[in-house]
């Protein structure tokens, strides 16, 4: 009897404890999942794109805003539009990269997930470094693996530049034709594992010629190893992310959503008055492309298109001054003072346009600074042209009206005159074509600014501007950091020399 009393109690005591236990909770997860999940989050919702969209695109004047909340037309600081991306991407994205990698590490069979995910890390991290400067790297989205990652450290650039590339040459060639392919659940490639390994060098060049200023010698051998192993090599190898189409939450492009398709008040951002005459001068065949015409945005029956009437709008100005600011003559007369401007084409607005990581534009134009700089062998002129027409032939990924006639692109090259042009201009050349190149990938169109110093830009003037009238050096951190993370945090701006617009990230020598 004691011995059936006491089995008894037990079952009871376990019978307890087993209702604690949520029968319908999930134990474990595909990670195949998670590393979906973090791709469609690196630009899928509205809040991700504020760095790229309200801060880097109207500071490095692709477009212009009288809005004060479009914070880089005139430098102003918005804590939360100037923190987004540390605050969105270490939850939402590093996280769940981070958490990939941590599970499949040591298993051989889910090597390609595992290498993936590395590589959009870096990616992402990547980003996040050039808008900031020293951020935490090695810890960051590692919490679920040690309280010491609670807190995490922020490490100096160039240490997070040679970590950064380090795991992208690991990932690279971790890759495995015996692994578990990707398949569907890779929203980029699509499991195609030789494209990722050309996607991993493509990044690993830019980061080279990041930080050509200030590391000559380590950015070359980066460079030349990363070209000579396989980056892109047509517009077929473009890294970006392919969303669905209509308002599937996470799974539509937020660069979209934040310009045109929720946020109506958004469509008094225009195309700036610096890239619209900088298209008329060189007799840019995307003008077109870029501008979806003058007139109400509401209204399509009001839309004048004709190139010859396009008119971008100066960036520096409020809706107070704005008519001030015209020349009497140059507006068509519509009684919303903005509406006189050209506006962003509609056509490359859907939910489910690219959304782009690097293209292999941009590789060509790399390539063309790579022959100048003596990396490289063959003519640099080559892959400036190569670059050139890749840009161009690109916008068909949006919509296949953007096709452009070979020989307008042709014409459009030779008028650049790269061939007969001094050193000098030819990287002024490169510079300017890769700004347009990278025309709503404005972190990367900001970043090669500050690097290059090209194109050549006019700050704007506003008694507002929060430190002063000049672009922007770099972003302001994650103010919750100030309290959350404060010994670390401190560190940082103290190495750094503050956490201001004004002050200077490591690979930063000025221009």
């Amino acid at each position: 009897m004691l011995a059936s009393m006491l089995f008894a109690t037990s079952c009871s005591e376990q019978d307890l404890l087993d209702l604690n236990i949520n029968q319908n909770a999930v134990e474990d997860i595909d990670m195949q999942y998670l590393f979906s999940l973090g791709t469609l989050r690196i630009g899928g919702e509205y809040e991700n794109t504020r760095a790229n969209m309200l801060y880097a695109a109207t500071m490095i004047q692709h477009t212009a805003s009288t809005a004060g909340y479009f914070s880089g037309d005139k430098y102003f600081y918005n804590a939360q539009y100037s923190g987004a991306y540390m605050e969105r991407h270490f939850t939402d994205v590093i996280r769940l990269f981070s958490e990939v990698i941590r599970k499949t590490a040591d298993d051989p069979d889910e090597a390609n997930v595992n290498a993936a995910a590395t590589i959009l890390r870096v990616f992402d991290l990547h980003r996040m470094t050039d808008m900031y400067g020293d951020i935490p790297y090695s810890q960051a989205g590692y919490g679920l693996e040690a309280e010491e990652n609670w807190f995490p450290t922020y490490e100096p650039q160039q240490e997070v530049y040679n970590k950064m590339i380090d795991d992208l040459r690991a990932a690279r060639d971790r890759f495995s034709a015996s692994a578990r392919p990707l398949g569907a659940q890779d929203f980029i490639y699509f499991g195609d594992t030789d494209k990722w390994k050309k996607f991993a060098n493509s990044l690993l060049m830019r980061m080279a010629m990041r930080i050509s200023n200030v590391d000559p010698a380590k950015a070359q051998e980066v460079f030349t190893e990363a070209n000579n192993s396989g980056a892109f090599t047509s517009n077929d190898d473009i890294a970006y992310i392919h969303y669905a189409p209509g308002p599937q939450g996470v799974n539509r492009n937020g660069l979209n959503d934040g310009y045109w398709n929720t946020y109506k008040y958004s469509r008094d951002c225009k195309i700036s008055d610096t890239f619209m005459s900088w298209m008329d001068a060189n007799n840019d065949p995307r003008k077109m492309i870029i501008s979806g015409g003058i007139g109400n945005p509401e209204d399509p029956s009001t839309w004048i298109t004709e190139p010859e009437a396009q008119v971008g709008l100066p960036n520096g100005y409020n809706s107070t001054n704005l008519v001030e600011a015209v020349p009497p003559g140059t507006l068509d007369g519509f009684s919303v003072v903005q509406q006189n401007f050209s506006m962003l084409n509609l056509k490359y607005l859907d939910w489910e346009d690219p959304y782009y990581l690097i293209s292999y534009a941009e590789v060509e134009l790399m390539r063309a600074e790579a022959a100048l700089k003596g990396w490289i062998g063959g003519s640099a002129e080559s892959h400036f042209n190569a670059g050139v027409a890749a840009a161009i032939n690109a916008w068909t990924l949006f919509d296949p009206s953007f096709a452009v006639p070979a020989e307008d692109i042709d014409a459009y090259i030779a008028g650049r005159g790269f061939g007969a042009a001094s050193d000098e201009d030819k990287m002024r050349l490169i510079g300017e074509e890769y700004w347009a190149a990278t025309y709503l990938n404005d972190i990367e169109s900001w970043s090669n600014w500050r690097r290059t110093g090209y194109p050549e830009l006019t700050p704007t003037q506003d008694p507002n501007a929060w430190e002063g009238n000049f672009i922007p050096r770099r972003l302001i951190y994650w103010e919750t950091e100030i309290g959350a993370n404060p010994d670390n945090y401190q560190a940082a701006v103290s190495r750094m020399g503050g956490d201001l617009f004004a002050t200077r990230i490591w690979w930063d020598g000025g221009n």
